[in-house]
């Protein structure tokens, strides 16, 4: 028996078939564009440092509320950023029990570092394209954005 269709989607569209393509796809260029980057941080650190560069500095409950992770994983991820020289952290003089982090310089070049290599792969596929599929590439990333709920800095 094959599914019923969405009244959202066009009856030629199979919504299972359409999110196991696009989840596969997503996750292939995700882990292309991680390889690009060309550092040793885990997915995890490098999301954080991520976060981190577009909303810092952040306290550590903050941070682990914008990753989507408990607080005891965002203190060990920390743990290691801070040992690597790519994060700060500082007490809250007013209330001791808040940690702020903020990117080292060693941090913030690391990220910086990380997009550049990142968008020039990406633009060097880009130009390999005909105008109409960058153009229809476009609009779906306007659409990823949207399924998403993000327009952040990448």
């Amino acid at each position: 028996m094959s599914p019923m269709p969405s009244p959202s989607l066009p009856a030629t569209v199979d919504a299972s078939e359409l999110a196991g393509r696009l989840r596969l796809s997503v996750t292939r260029l995700a882990r292309q564009l991680r390889q690009t980057a060309d550092t040793d941080l885990s997915p995890t650190q490098g999301a954080v440092l991520a976060t981190i560069s577009n909303h810092g500095p952040l306290t550590l409950g903050e941070l682990a509320e914008r990753e989507r992770v408990a607080g005891p994983t965002i203190t060990k991820v920390i743990g290691v950023l801070h040992a690597r020289d790519l994060v700060s952290k500082t007490t809250d003089p007013d209330d001791r029990r808040y940690v702020h982090v903020e990117l080292t310089a060693t941090g913030a070049a690391l990220v910086e570092r990380s997009r550049a290599r990142k968008n020039a792969w990406l633009a060097r596929r880009l130009r390999e394209l005909p105008p109409d599929d960058i153009e229809r590439l476009a609009a779906v990333t306007d659409l990823l954005e949207r399924l998403t709920g993000t327009t952040e800095v990448p």
